[in-house]
């Protein structure tokens, strides 16, 4: 069976959460404001179908928008879980900022190793998050085995591969396009040439591998596999004169005037109501007891909950703070490489102590909710120790700041290594980005980032060219 996801790809979804899902506050609440009036409608639309929603349990939720939604707004109760620890603590400024009263559990866990016992939930949500799986059978593996029988598995936003294009390049979203690609958009033609769903090209860049491989038919022969009834809802995109026309028309010609014909040309996304075989009594969740639905995610027994609201396994030791609101149930292994703290091989500008391994050339801590970062000018410089004696990675996170590009010409960064030349990269769009190269062995590495053009905003004195969040060694996976 295909990986569920590499350690390489879950690095770089925890860091994009903790980076993006409040670096832009007003952004990102409007967006997840947005996502919940869109969400709350589609479950609405299948609810008589999907029956009880307590306990529940939202998969891949970034800040947990929607379950905080599901507690507010449905009265429902239940989970929220993410990869990103970080992205789940975030959720603490939607409850201030909405005036929120109720708020799920938030768990930090693997979609594809579920902490949770079997037959434990009546509801399992996942929104636009399946198609970052390569092995999403995997996935609904796991789903089925967490669901009570006649338990519904909802998932929604997930991609249908489009038929009809030329699939020349990857496009990012529309903050990053170029102009050309933005008026191609507005007149629904931008789609006949990308190779596959706008926006995968900036998650691909940072690491993020996405599965665009799943049309109607697909899709249709996973969920068989796995539940004994479903329903389903398409919507096939309508952007300009370029799509409308194709849409209706396939419309017209499918003999049941459905959207399905339609869909397998245009792509578009697909929410899908998913009932597993059996049927359960309904019991009333204890929220108060919560740590009765999980397990161990080492050895798969039993949970208990200390005094001091930590989660314990009495079986193999296994030990989980309340950290923030959240606790962190990856499998110790994964825990440790994806959460390292304050390592000698790691600069995480969002943790205290991290100025230590800075040597010349930044400017001040900015960012709020953790989202931390430092300005560079031209050249900047600092320190990593190499904790592994396995083939490494150098792996720099940033962001292109608009201005960048002012002058006509595409930031260019490069990184010297131990006084030696390790890569050039050129940035060609604004937004976040990822250098990654391969290092030479050494104990220790001296690290120059050197970026042009650079730029200034008056009355700030400072000159700036890209901002840096964090640098690390990486396994080569």
């Amino acid at each position: 069976m295909t990986e569920a996801q590499s350690l390489s790809t879950k690095r770089a979804e925890v860091e994009w959460h903790n980076f993006a899902s409040f670096g832009q506050p007003e952004r990102a609440l409007a967006v997840y404001a947005e996502e919940n009036q869109r969400r709350g409608m589609v479950i609405r639309h299948q609810q008589e179908f999907i029956g009880p929603l307590s306990p529940f349990l939202e998969i891949g939720s970034a800040a947990g928008h929607t379950s905080y939604m599901m507690e507010n707004e449905f009265g429902a109760s239940g989970f929220a879980l993410d990869l990103s620890a970080d992205a789940l603590r975030h959720g603490v400024h939607l409850m201030d900022t909405w005036k929120l009263s109720a708020a799920p559990i938030r768990i930090a866990g693997d979609a594809a190793n579920l902490p949770f016992r079997d037959n434990s939930l009546r509801f399992v949500m996942a929104f636009q998050m399946l198609s970052q799986f390569m092995g999403m059978e995997r996935v609904f593996e796991e789903v089925k085995r967490v669901l009570m029988p006649g338990g519904i598995f909802f998932f929604a936003e997930e991609p249908l591969k489009r038929m009809m294009t030329l699939r020349l390049y990857r496009c990012p979203y529309v903050e990053q396009m170029k102009p050309w690609e933005r008026k191609l958009h507005e007149w629904g033609l931008l789609g006949y040439l990308v190779r596959d769903v706008i926006g995968a090209h900036q998650e691909e860049s940072y690491g993020i591998r996405q599965n665009h491989t799943m049309g109607l038919k697909e899709w249709h022969a996973m969920v068989g596999r796995h539940f004994a009834d479903q329903r389903y809802q398409i919507f096939v995109p309508e952007r300009g004169w370029g799509e409308t026309i194709v849409k209706r028309l396939a419309i017209r010609l499918d003999p049941y005037g459905s959207e399905w014909r339609a869909a397998k040309l245009l792509g578009g996304t697909l929410a899908a109501a998913c009932r597993k075989a059996g049927e359960s009594p309904v019991v009333p969740f204890d929220k108060s007891r919560f740590e009765t639905l999980l397990r161990c995610p080492d050895c798969h027994r039993d949970l208990s909950r200390t005094p001091e609201e930590s989660l314990v396994c009495a079986a193999c030791g296994y030990l989980c703070p309340n950290e923030g609101g959240v606790y962190n149930l990856l499998p110790s292994k994964e825990k440790k490489e994806l959460y390292p703290g304050n390592a000698e091989d790691l600069i995480d500008f969002s943790l205290p102590g991290h100025e230590a391994k800075l040597l010349e050339g930044w400017h001040e801590l900015e960012g709020v909710f953790g989202n931390k970062y430092r300005w560079i000018g031209a050249r900047a410089t600092a320190k990593l120790r190499s904790l592994r004696r396995t083939p490494q990675r150098l792996r720099i996170r940033g962001l292109a700041h608009e201005s960048s590009f002012s002058k006509g010409q595409a930031p260019r960064v490069e990184v010297r290594l131990n006084g030696a030349p390790l890569q050039t990269w050129t940035i060609e769009r604004t937004g976040l980005f990822l250098l990654e190269a391969d290092v030479p062995e050494a104990p220790e590495y001296h690290i120059e980032i050197l970026a042009s053009p650079t730029w200034s905003a008056p009355p700030d004195k400072r000159t700036f060219s890209v901002n840096v969040s964090m640098i690390r060694l990486v396994p080569r996976d």
